[in-house]
C-alpha cells in the first residue's frame, strides 16, 4: 500500500500541466465549432443534415466510447493509451482541416471523438496514480476541472480570433502542437499503469453500450431540437432496452467495463448522478443566456462570448473556495452548497427582463458556472477514490459519460421548457404581409424571429420582435424558476443522502489491488 503522506515531485507537477492542456482541448473542440461551421457551409456545401452530423458526431463519439476507453486504459496502459488518443486526435484535426467534402469532415469529427474518449478517462486516472497526498491530489484534480470547464468558454472565443485571421481549417490545425507536446513529454513525465489481470474485452458489452448511449443521446438532442415525433422516441425506447441489456451482461460476466459494486457506495452512486444533474442545469442555463446576449442584448457571437469572459474570476475563485473546505466539511455537504449556489444563478435569472443590462445575466451565469465546477471538483475527487486503483480509468469514465447526458438532457428539458412558453406566447402574434412559411419560422424561435423581422418595415418588424424577445425572456423565467426549485430541492436531497460520505481530506489509499504493472519510463511509449 502506498504512503498516503507521500509528496509528488517536479515530475508530477510537470506532467500535470501536461494532461490538463492535452484534456482542454477536448472540450475546446466543442465549441470551437460554433464560429467555423458559418465558413464550413461555404466552402463544402453540406446538407441540413450533414451539418448536424458535423456538430453532433464529435460528442457521440466522446460518449459512446468513454466507457470502453477507461476500461481498455486500465487493462493495457494508461500513459500507453493517452498516446494513442493523443495521436488519434492529431490526425483526425489535421484530416478535419483539410476536408474537402462534408462526408470526410464528418468521419473527421468523428475519429476527433474516439481520440477524446481515449484522452479524457485516462488522464483524470493517471492524475490519481500520480499524487497519493491528499492534499495534493485535491489541488491537481481542482485545476484539472476548473481548467476543462474552462474550455467551454475558451472554445467560441478562439474560434472566433483564429476565424478573423485565417481559413477555418486552423480551427482544428491549433490541436496538432499540442498533442506532439503530449507525445514528446509522456513518456519523460508521466508514469504507466496497468493492469494485465483486468480480464478479456467485453465485445459484447462494448456493442451493448454503444446500442444504449448513441440512441439516447441522439433521441434526446432531436426531441429538443426538432419537437415530438415517433423516430426520436423509438430511439430513446430502443436506448433504454439496450441500457437494461448492459446491465444485465456486466452482471453476468467475469470481465465487465463497469463494476457494478461501486454504486453500492453512497459516494460514487452520488456522485454521478449530481455530475449529471449540474451538467444539465449548466448546458441549459447556457443555451439561453448566450441566446439571450445574441438575440435580446443584440450582441455579436464573439462579443457575447468575451463578456461570458467576466464570470471567469467567479468561477475561478470556486475552486479557490472548495479546495480547504474539502478538508474540513463532508463531501455531502459541499455538494449541497454548490448546487444551492448553482440555485442562486437561477435565482438571478428569474429576474431578467427584456430591458436589463447584461451584468444580470451574468451573474446568473456565475452562480450556476461557480457551482458546476465546485460539484465537479468534489465529483472528481470522490470518483478517483472511491474505485480500486485498477478500475479508476472505468470509473472516471462512467462519470464523464453521465456528464455527456446530463448536457444532452439539459438543452432537451430546460430547452424544451423555454420553447413551449415561446411557442405559445407567439401563437398568436402576426404581422402584416407574413406568408404563412415566414409566420412558421417567426413562431419557432427567437431566431427565426428575428430573421423574419428584418424582412418587414421598421415599425412592423420592431414590433413582431419586440413580441418575440418578451416570450423568450418569459420562457427564460419560467425556466429559471424551475431550476431554483428543482436543484434546491436536490440540494437538500443529495446533501442528506451522503451525509455519511466522510471527508474527503480523509479518504483512505484504495484497498490492495491485483498486481499492477508500474513503471515511469522504462516501458515503451505505445
Amino acid at each position: 500500500m502506498t504512503d498516503v503522506k507521500t509528496k509528488a515531485g517536479t515530475r508530477e507537477w510537470i506532467g500535470l500541466s501536461v494532461l490538463v492542456l492535452g484534456s482542454l482541448l477536448i472540450t475546446i473542440d466543442i465549441g470551437v465549432l460554433y464560429f467555423a461551421l458559418p465558413p464550413i457551409s461555404e466552402a463544402l456545401k453540406p446538407s441540413g443534415t450533414q451539418q448536424l452530423w458535423i456538430m453532433d458526431i464529435y460528442a457521440f463519439g466522446l460518449a459512446g466510447l468513454m466507457i470502453t476507453m477507461g476500461w481498455l486504459g486500465d487493462k493495457f496502459g494508461r500513459r500507453r493509451m493517452l498516446m494513442i488518443g493523443a495521436t488519434v486526435f492529431g490526425i483526425a484535426s489535421v484530416c478535419s482541416a483539410y476536408s474537402s467534402s462534408p462526408g470526410m469532415l464528418i468521419g473527421s469529427r468523428a475519429l476527433l471523438g474516439v481520440g477524446g474518449a481515449i484522452l479524457t478517462p485516462t488522464a483524470l486516472a493517471l492524475i490519481s496514480n500520480m499524487f497519493h497526498n491528499p492534499k495534493e491530489r485535491k489541488t491537481a484534480i481542482a485545476a484539472f476541472s476548473g481548467t476543462i470547464s474552462g474550455g467551454a468558454a475558451i472554445g467560441p472565443i478562439l474560434g472566433g480570433l483564429l476565424l478573423g485571421h485565417f481559413w477555418w481549417g486552423s480551427v482544428f490545425l491549433i490541436n496538432v502542437p499540442v498533442m506532439l507536446l503530449l507525445l514528446i513529454l509522456a513518456p519523460l513525465v508521466l508514469p504507466e499503469f496497468s493492469n494485465p489481470s483486468h480480464g478479456r474485452l467485453d465485445v459484447l458489452g462494448v456493442l451493448l453500450s454503444l446500442a444504449a448511449i448513441l440512441p439516447l443521446i441522439w433521441g434526446i438532442k432531436e426531441l429538443a431540437v426538432n419537437g415530438y415525433s415517433v423516430t426520436p422516441l423509438v430511439a430513446l425506447i430502443a436506448g433504454a432496452i439496450f441500457f437494461i441489456a448492459f446491465l444485465l451482461r456486466q452482471r453476468s460476466t467475469d470481465s465487465p467495463l463497469i463494476d457494478l459494486s461501486l454504486f453500492k457506495a453512497r459516494g460514487f452512486s452520488g456522485g454521478v448522478v449530481i455530475n449529471l444533474l449540474v451538467m444539465l442545469a449548466f448546458a441549459g442555463a447556457s443555451l439561453l443566456t448566450n441566446q439571450f446576449l445574441q438575440l435580446v442584448l443584440g450582441y455579436s457571437a464573439l462579443k457575447a462570448a468575451l463578456w461570458s469572459l467576466a464570470v471567469s474570476p467567479v468561477v475561478g475563485g470556486a475552486t479557490g473556495v472548495i479546495a480547504p473546505l474539502a478538508h474540513k466539511v463532508k463531501p455531502g455537504n459541499l455538494l449541497a452548497g454548490a448546487m444551492a449556489v448553482v440555485a442562486v444563478g437561477f435565482g438571478f435569472l428569474t429576474q431578467v427582463h427584456t430591458s436589463s443590462g447584461v451584468w444580470l445575466v451574468l451573474a446568473g451565469s456565475a452562480g450556476v458556472g461557480a457551482g458546476l465546477v465546485a460539484s465537479k471538483q468534489i465529483i472528481n475527487e470522490i470518483v478517483v477514490t472511491s474505485a480500486p486503483p485498477e478500475r479508476a480509468g472505468s470509473a472516471v469514465a462512467v462519470s464523464e459519460t453521465f456528464s455527456e447526458f446530463g448536457a444532452a438532457l439539459g438543452v432537451a428539458t430546460l430547452g424544451s421548457i423555454a420553447a413551449a412558453v415561446f411557442h405559445k406566447q407567439m401563437a398568436n402574434v402576426t404581422a402584416p404581409g407574413l406568408d404563412t412559411t415566414a409566420l412558421h419560422a417567426a413562431h419557432d424561435t427567437l431566431g427565426g424571429t428575428t430573421a423574419v423581422a428584418a424582412q418587414l418595415p421598421p415599425s412592423a418588424g420592431q414590433t413582431l420582435i419586440s413580441a418575440g424577445r418578451t416570450a423568450f425572456v418569459n420562457g427564460l423565467n419560467l425556466t429559471a424558476i424551475v431550476g431554483v426549485v428543482g436543484v434546491a430541492a436536490l440540494a437538500l436531497f443529495f446533501g442528506f443522502y451522503l451525509r455519511r460520505t466522510p471527508v474527503l481530506a480523509g479518504f483512505p489509499e484504495p484497498p490492495a489491488a491485483p498486481p499492477m504493472e508500474t513503471s515511469l519510463a522504462a516501458e515503451p511509449a505505445v
